[in-house]
């Protein structure tokens, strides 16, 4: 049936199209008649209560939703509108999530099957949406109940085993499936680092003229171990000859990547646009929703036949008919959907967006990589010249360099890479064996070999897709999660500095030169808190087979069985729930406190052991033992500083405030550090310190402070009454109101500040008290 006469015949009819998103109705509204109505449910409208288990355990684990309370009158207008249609499309995504979305919403506006239609399409374009609509279908319980399987056992693990955290470690923490074996990836390899030492060698570069001008760079075939080795062989190559010796020539291809899968697209933007993987996520569905490109979680590398057609003729009328070349890609992940498509342009022809930079940014991205991955092989010459001496014949410099003959899909885009590889390759000017070379420089440089690297958000996606854990709906609230509970922080750090030693040969003479090197700066990588590795610790040794990786992939794998049909999900949870449940039991009776305490020694003031370790309100020095007469001294750990790592003089200088400075006015003055920042205490007044250093701070520069203070407070004052010092009529921030002891109180328009009198202001704080809304009850 022709596309138009579809739609003729949904125009006589009433039809209610509900989409998750405002942004996407809006854009499918454009493609129907008038007499569709196409409206939002804003996301999921119902889910499990946030207090309390809410499933029940005894009777096949049965999940008590509840209409989110923010959707009630989503649902309202909906119920109405779906009582006149003739005929509800459920077109939300085309995923789990989408699925259980329609699902959520068949249940609670009480809709029927001759009256519904389930539509999905993994692009928001009339010809995909009239196609969705020629081709409707029921809702697929089987992805719902994998995706209800995935809440109800994230649910379960959350719920039990929050409490033990809360008991054993510290209050208000709360643990997560996946989550908690991302902060494991995590803090492991923290610990790699930690434990890592570096070793030193040196790597020889040697720079020869060819013709006494053009310049040849190459690098000694193999690194040397030590400086003794370095300074031997430069000292020994004065006043050497050197020539060239072979040349190898070699052609080459290179291929391009497939298309984006929802991991790759969040590692790419990573490292290309700086973006953050929640971030690629938001400015991802953004484009989707306007039709600009396809759904944008997904696992496959596959395009549509009809896609790389596309593909095909764009590329053909831009660059060339010897630039194209269609190829179809696999996908290697596990549980990947090979029905689905790779993320896309909708149009090959739009090379470009309007819109915000950055849609405009990773829509660029997205064509680039698309399209480059419908073109040519890149072909290359690889040339290799070896550079000989007649003094060292065993130590041979190496010049490498690529020629692109055929540039192919790299016209257009180039992948990006999480190593940080030196480049070793040079421009090779016009040479030939034999030929004699000048001697420029030879430069031994002493290296260090590197600790492993920390994660960023992308390489974490990566790691977290290879060992099978989590689908492209769950990378971003993951990663976002850990975040967000403390576990894990994303940070830049300032590099540290050492010395290195650099040794040069030049056409004058053998010298030595000791320099300062920046080392293990860091940019957007991932660290572990001091309670993320606590409580990575404790659930390791508790919940081996929660943060167990091939347990947590084989729950995946599970939830994909289901969604295909294979598994029933009541059957899966309770296999898993009996163990579970009596670990947790057990683990509440038997295992002891972790505080991740470590003794640093002791303190020479006291004699008294000095420990770091985890307290109530997070990590801290303690000086003293809980059991001894005299209470123990404590002090939250600042910065960077971490339980793991820091030093006794490091622990001893955090007990250094508070500490007094003098008197002034016949009062002490203080200096401290609290939870808004450093601060100058006096009288039981508290002033904050903007600009100097709290341990360096004098006495006469707290005094400026305090007086600097109580000048802006007088300027401040536009009234005080002798009859009650606790009102006073203050010029704030935000404008004039009056301050009754520790009450703010908002002045009327229709007031003069500078005219109220006493029982004016009394009566105003009066009647804010008297009209303040009372608190409703907790149901």
């Amino acid at each position: 049936m022709a596309s138009n006469e579809v739609l003729n015949q949904q125009l006589n009819r009433m039809n209610l199209v509900i989409v998750e998103s405002p942004a996407k109705a809006k854009t499918i509204e454009g493609f129907l008649g008038k007499d569709f109505v196409v409206k939002s449910s804003y996301g999921h409208v119902r889910d499990l209560p946030s207090k309390g288990l809410s499933i029940d355990v005894e009777n096949g684990f049965v999940p008590n939703y509840e209409v989110l309370k923010d959707k009630k009158a989503v649902i309202k207008e909906l119920k109405s509108l779906a009582k006149k249609a003739e005929t509800v499309w459920l077109a939300t995504d085309e995923d789990r999530e989408g699925e259980a979305i329609s699902w959520h919403l068949f249940e609670v506006l009480g809709l029927t099957d001759d009256q519904t239609k389930r539509i999905v399409f993994n692009e928001i374009t009339k010809p995909a949406v009239v196609r969705a609509i020629e081709n409707p279908r029921l809702l697929d319980k089987n992805l719902v109940d994998a995706q209800q399987a995935r809440r109800i056992l994230d649910r379960i693990v959350g719920f039990e085993i929050s409490p033990v955290l809360w008991k054993k470690v510290k209050p208000s923490l709360s643990a997560g499936r996946v989550q908690s074996v991302a902060v494991r990836l995590i803090d492991e390899r923290e610990q790699e680092i930690i434990k890592f030492e570096a070793s030193s060698f040196f790597r020889v570069n040697g720079e020869f003229l060819v013709g006494g001008s053009a310049s040849l760079k190459s690098r000694l075939k193999k690194d040397l171990t030590s400086e003794e080795e370095a300074e031997g062989l430069l000292k020994n190559l004065e006043n050497a000859q050197f020539s060239v010796g072979a040349i190898n020539k070699k052609p080459g291809t290179r291929n391009p990547a497939p298309p984006f899968t929802t991991s790759t697209l969040q590692q790419e933007a990573g490292r290309k646009l700086g973006y953050s993987v929640a971030q690629t996520m938001s400015v991802a569905q953004r484009l989707y929703e306007s039709g600009k490109i396809t759904y944008m979680r997904t696992d496959s590398v596959n395009l549509s036949e009809t896609a790389r057609k596309d593909a095909n003729a764009e590329i053909v009328r831009a660059y060339g008919e010897e630039y194209a070349k269609t190829r179809n890609f696999s996908t290697k992940s596990k549980g990947a959907q090979e029905a689905h498509e790779a993320i896309r342009p909708t149009s090959f022809a739009t090379h470009s967006v309007d819109g915000e930079r950055q849609e405009q940014a990773l829509y660029d991205l997205i064509w680039k990589r698309s399209i480059a991955s419908q073109m040519s092989e890149a072909k290359i010459e690889r040339t290799e010249v070896e550079i000989e001496n007649d003094k060292e014949k065993e130590r041979i410099f190496i010049a490498k360099a690529e020629m692109i003959q055929f540039d192919g899909f790299l016209k257009v885009y180039m992948e990006g890479s999480d190593d940080e590889k030196e480049d070793d390759l040079s421009v090779i000017p016009p040479i030939n064996s034999g030929d004699k070379l000048d001697l420029k420089e030879i430069r031994a440089e002493q290296k260090r070999t590197n600790h492993p690297p920390r994660y960023t958000e992308s390489s974490l996606v990566k790691k977290l897709e290879q060992l099978g854990i989590g689908r492209p709906s769950t990378y971003a609230p993951t990663i976002s999660t850990i975040q967000k509970r403390g576990y894990v922080v994303k940070e830049d750090r300032e590099p540290k500095q050492r010395d290195a030693v650099h040794l040069f040969l030049k056409p004058e003479g053998y010298s030595k030169e000791l320099i300062k090197e920046n080392y293990d700066a860091e940019k957007k990588k991932l660290f572990p808190t001091d309670i993320g590795s606590v409580v990575n610790d404790f659930l390791k040794k508790e919940f081996e087979q929660i943060m167990d990786f091939n347990f947590t992939a084989q729950v995946e794998n599970q939830f994909d069985e289901i969604a295909d049909g294979k598994t029933n999900w009541n059957k899966m949870i309770a296999d898993f729930y009996k163990p579970f449940h009596d670990n947790v039991q057990h683990t509440l009776e038997h295992s002891e406190r972790a505080t991740g305490e470590r003794l640093l020694g002791t303190d020479p003031k006291s004699g008294k052991n000095v420990y770091a370790r985890i307290g109530r309100f997070g990590p801290m020095i303690q000086i003293g033992e809980v059991e001894d007469e005299a209470k123990p001294k404590f002090a939250g750990i600042k910065g960077n500083s971490s339980i793991q790592l820091i030093s006794l003089e490091e622990a001893l200088k955090m007990f250094d405030l508070p500490k007094e400075l003098g008197e002034f006015e016949e009062e002490v003055v203080n200096v401290g550090e609290g939870r808004y920042g450093p601060y100058v205490r006096h009288k039981n007044k508290f002033f904050s310190i903007k600009e100097q250093n709290p341990m360096t701070l004098k006495l006469e520069e707290a005094i400026e402070i305090i007086e600097k203070a109580r000048e802006e407070a007088k300027n401040n004052m536009i009234k005080e009454f002798p009859d009650n010092e606790d009102v006073k009529v203050i010029n704030g921030r935000y404008g004039p109101y009056i301050k009754v002891g520790k009450k703010n109180v908002k002045i009327p328009k229709d007031k003069d500040p500078e005219s109220l009198t006493l029982e004016e202001c009394l009566e105003l704080a009066e009647n804010v008290k008297k009209s303040a809304p009372r608190r409703k009850k907790k149901s």
